[in-house]
């Protein structure tokens, strides 16, 4: 197989990995619900800075590194999925609505994309992505690992930035559509926590069983 066949191969399965609705897309959408456009995208560079992080990772030898030290694996497990269960509860709490966002929200920008960039980071998903597959898509005969890294690091997060920007922006256009229903807001964002809650329990049960 040639290198392009390769990237395309990558590219295709971090394709389907990224469009599955999980803990990442979640917060994306319930970000830019809550509060608006500039939310959403902020939570997008979020995810995208974590996708680079975990192309780092993976490129440095992470996949090797939990391959020979196994139990490392269910410490990173439980804390992403207890991160989830937290934020999960944290929305499922809130009784913002659309309006009372909308006033500070641009300061709150920096918050978001903080914590977008930890679920991106202690999402366990990502990391069974990295031990999986890394390791299939970095081949010495294609030349630097580091190199290959790179170009695998701007496909993770251009795929990101496509997916979960749209997202984004979809969420702000239906954003607007709720202004006037604030109990609809308050029912989609603990409906979100629900959801990362679901998600967080279902991995856990899924890895550990």
């Amino acid at each position: 197989m040639s290198y392009a066949e390769n990237l395309w191969l990558f590219l295709l399965l971090l394709t389907g990995i990224v469009v599955v609705p999980g803990m990442d897309m979640i917060y994306v959408l319930a970000s830019a619900l809550s509060g608006g456009k500039r939310a959403g995208l902020a939570a997008t560079a979020g995810m995208m800075a974590g996708g680079a992080i975990h192309t780092v990772s993976g490129t440095l030898g992470a996949a090797a590194l939990v391959a020979f030290v196994p139990e490392l694996f269910t410490p990173i497990l439980l804390a992403g999925a207890g991160y989830m269960i937290w934020i999960g509860f944290s929305l499922i709490r809130s009784s913002i609505t659309v309006e009372a966002v909308q006033a500070g929200a641009t300061r709150r920008l920096s918050s978001t994309f903080g914590q977008a960039l930890a679920t991106c980071l202690l999402n366990p998903k990502a990391y069974l992505f990295v031990v999986a597959v890394y390791p299939q898509f970095l081949r010495p005969q294609y030349g630097s690992l580091v190199l290959q890294g790179v170009v695998m690091g701007i496909m993770t997060m251009a795929v990101q930035g496509v997916v979960y920007g749209s997202v984004a922006l979809a969420g702000h256009r239906a954003r607007h559509a709720l202004v006037a229903n604030p109990g609809v807001t308050k029912a989609i964002g603990r409906g979100a926590g629900l959801l990362l809650i679901a998600a967080a329990l279902f991995t856990l049960a899924h890895e550990l069983t």
